[in-house]
């Protein structure tokens, strides 16, 4: 009987070992079944391209139905619901459509194997009117909800000699990026005849609790990515935290109003709530799933974690693996060289996580960053078009996982011809 090898969220990691599993097991002895709620992907820090119309999510994304046919596993359309870790069998939540009609009824799927890689949602760290009053970045929908927040704040204001404004939560790398390319937006709209799509009629504040900005980054980094956004114009806004969001604008921890007529909170993660009620599964204050050194979780061998859902502990013991795209893809990769033994109840190797760098692209404008972040103790800080082409091959190295070395050339130039023939940002 073949073995049930059942992945629940199709994110970076979750997608790359269904798809590598699939074409290598898939019609050898092995049933590989991937769940998500939706029927597409897009590689999540590319969100912010999308929210500000620089990415055209529905050129870009991929269907799971069509991966899972070329690649020999099975897509399931669900939601994680619950887990009956004794008779090894995973619940789905009921398919509902937009207007709350069912399409399918609550499922079960049985394995022998369970990898749980269902990532991260944004956490508002419970503030006040951050979940009424902000937008969050953690699904293509919200994306496309501040892209035509934004479409909409810019004809409203087409009119108004006052500068639009807008509030960035977060100074880690989703803000960082999102504030940078907001200007971008606001210079190609210009292009385009939005009367007040000048990035001079812009206000962009990013504000972060901590001293500086990508606290999780090398210091000379965080200072180089400040000096070029206030190049561009965003007010960076340090020591600043953020006790309360209304409809005006931030209030922050001294009473401080920072208006904005949009907002956006991307002030850390923590994993889905579910993880909560998984049938006894370890968790910690972030609702990551707690596993060992070769991502079994503590309470049951038979299911691992991968992702931002995971808290793994670092080899050295002193914190956890950073929910970083490139952790995901690593433990993929790890997961998919010892599948077999996993399978035969044999042990593995440890996880272990190697620090190949981080960059952070400032739009067009720049992009910096660090690589070979633990070679020897020592990083190696680039900027400028070095670093551009290094971030952009972290995308081309994603798709060549998911699509192979020929296909992903071919996408390569679909989207260079895309760029002649189609507008710089989408304006609908």
């Amino acid at each position: 009987m073949k073995k049930q090898v059942v992945i629940i969220g199709g994110g970076a990691g979750g997608l790359e070992l269904a798809t590598r599993l699939g074409r290598r097991y898939g019609r050898k002895g092995m049933s590989v079944t991937l769940v998500d709620c939706n029927q597409t992907h897009l590689w999540k820090p590319l969100l912010h391209e999308v929210a500000t119309g620089s990415l055209d999510a529905g050129i870009d994304e991929l269907s799971y139905r069509a991966q899972a046919t070329n690649n020999h596993f099975r897509f399931r359309i669900g939601r994680l619901d619950g887990l009956d870790r004794s008779n090894r069998t995973v619940h789905l939540a009921a398919v509902t459509d937009e207007d709350g009609l069912e399409i399918l009824p609550q499922r079960s799927l049985n394995y022998d194997l369970l990898v749980l890689a269902i990532g991260s949602i944004t956490n508002d760290f419970g503030t006040l009117g951050a979940a009424e009053h902000c937008v969050f970045l953690d699904s293509r929908e919200q994306a496309e909800l501040f892209r035509h927040n934004l479409l909409n704040a810019y004809l409203r204001t087409s009119a108004d000699p006052h500068p639009l404004k807008i509030a960035i939560v977060g100074a880690g790398a989703t803000g960082v990026e999102l504030s940078a390319e907001l200007f971008n937006t606001a210079k190609e709209l210009t292009s385009y005849g939005f009367e007040q799509g000048d990035a001079q009629q812009l206000e962009v504040s990013l504000v972060e609790a901590g001293p500086r900005i990508l606290p999780a980054l090398p210091e000379r980094i965080s200072g180089a990515a400040h000096q070029e956004l206030e190049k561009l114009g965003v007010r960076v806004r340090a020591s600043t935290p953020v006790r309360e969001v209304t409809a005006e604008g931030l209030m922050t921890a001294t009473d401080e109003l920072i208006e904005a007529h949009l907002m956006v909170w991307a002030a850390g993660i923590k994993a889905p709530p579910v993880t909560r009620n998984l049938d006894g599964l370890e968790v910690n204050a972030r609702n990551q799933l707690l596993v060992n050194a070769s991502l079994q979780t503590t309470q049951d061998p038979s299911i691992f974690a991968l992702g931002d859902c995971a808290a793994c502990p670092m080899p050295d013991g002193k914190g956890q693996v950073p929910p970083r795209a490139q952790s995901a893809h690593q433990m993929a990769s790890h997961l998919h060289r010892h599948i077999r033994k996993i399978l035969d109840g044999q042990p593995i190797p440890p996880y272990v996580y190697r620090d190949h760098g981080s960059l952070v692209s400032l739009s067009r404008f720049s992009t910096v960053g660090s690589l070979m972040g633990n070679l020897g103790g020592k990083s190696l800080m680039i900027e400028g078009r070095l670093a551009r082409l290094v971030y952009i091959s972290l995308y081309r190295m994603h798709q060549v996982a998911l699509y192979g070395v020929t296909k992903t050339i071919l996408v390569t130039l679909v989207d260079r011809i895309n760029r002649v023939l189609r507008p710089r940002v989408k304006l609908h």
